[in-house]
């Protein structure tokens, strides 16, 4: 039980690590060389777009199962693994609390914004949304590698 809940936190951060990284080098920049109107428009489908099951699904599964393989007793399991797997549950956690207590409101934001001219709309967005996204994908990736130590050690 143990290996298998760890290896579905491994799996699981993985995943939220691999899109937060995608989003950072490839989507984001590639946004960047929109219009501001047409910036505009593709952020709010996107965010309309990835709060959807299997995000959701992911994104839970990314503080459930470290926590879940850290609260399992585990014969034989050193203080090394231990901390590592608290260490990434941590990240992953405050990880969390950065979308939800940053970017999200960004997006809702954004959302609420139709009427204001997309140069607006974009400089109130952007730049925050982007310093945060990059916090996150370095918690996220972060948890992912501490998750893949306490498994190898």
């Amino acid at each position: 039980m143990a290996i298998a809940l760890l290896a579905l936190a491994v799996i699981s951060t993985g995943l939220y690590a691999g899109f937060m990284l995608i989003f950072l080098t490839g989507i984001m920049p590639a946004l960047a060389r929109l219009t501001d109107d047409q910036f505009v428009v593709a952020m709010r489908r996107i965010n309309e777009y990835v709060p959807r099951p299997v995000f959701i699904l992911v994104f839970l599964a990314e503080i459930a199962f470290p926590a879940a393989a850290l609260a399992v007793a585990v014969d034989g399991r050193t203080d090394t693994e231990r901390w590592l797997l608290l260490a990434g549950l941590v990240c992953a956690v405050l990880n969390h609390l950065v979308t939800v207590g940053g970017n999200i409101p960004l997006n809702n934001a954004l959302a609420a914004s139709e009427s204001t001219p997309g140069v607006e709309a974009r400089a109130a967005f952007e730049g925050r949304w982007n310093r945060l996204h990059l916090v996150r994908t370095l918690l996220a990736v972060a948890a992912f590698a501490l998750l893949v130590a306490s498994a190898l050690s």
